[in-house]
């Protein structure tokens, strides 16, 4: 199944209040959407996409605990970014300080923050020009590092904030950098 979008304008205004309603009445369905409005429909990933998905923010939420200084985040928490985009990373990190500037409430719903670090895993059915252009988005609204693994091309596409992205063929690990100090990510059960 491959992602389906629509825009709702001029007859809805997706405010994120109506945005909130439409993911509370519709549980079961997981929703982005672009910056332009459109809304995005996004079908629920297969067996072995869910189990990478699984050891990446599970070897990112262990880093996590450990290190102390920021939080992980799964694929089921939404962000508004800058840009006004509401976006479901694979996982992601926020540092602790720019974490707790958030008001209580918009820690509970969908935070209004971009964060720091950001994983897209690619399933068989994402567009990869879609996924790269998402990857995009998160560094123009100040992502400081942001990894695209394909499995199935055996490649890890690096975005890092104000540069140009590096395209690795098969790599065995990834690492944190400066972002992230300390986080290697194994990649044998993922790529």
């Amino acid at each position: 199944m491959t992602a389906v979008a629509f825009r709702l304008d001029p007859f809805i205004e997706l405010t994120d209040e109506v945005f909130l309603k439409l993911c509370q009445a519709n549980p079961d369905i997981k929703f982005e959407s672009t910056a332009q409005g459109e809304l995005i429909v996004v079908p629920p990933t297969g067996g072995e996409t869910g189990n990478r998905n699984l050891r990446l923010t599970q070897q990112l939420g262990i880093w996590s605990d450990a290190d102390g200084t920021g939080l992980a985040f799964d694929s089921s928490t939404l962000f508004i970014l800058p840009n006004k985009a509401r976006r479901s990373p694979d996982a992601a990190w926020i540092l602790l300080e720019r974490w707790n500037q958030l008001t209580p409430e918009e820690r509970e719903t969908f935070p209004p923050i971009c964060p720091d670090f950001v994983v897209e895993l690619r399933s068989p059915s994402d567009s990869l020009r879609a996924v790269q252009d998402k990857m995009q988005e998160y560094m123009d609204n100040d992502a400081r590092l942001g990894w695209l693994i394909n499995p199935k091309a055996q490649q890890v596409e690096i975005y890092r904030q104000g540069q140009e992205k590096e395209l690795l063929q098969a790599p065995a690990s990834l690492s944190g950098e400066q972002v992230l100090p300390g986080f290697v990510l194994d990649l044998k059960a993922i790529l």
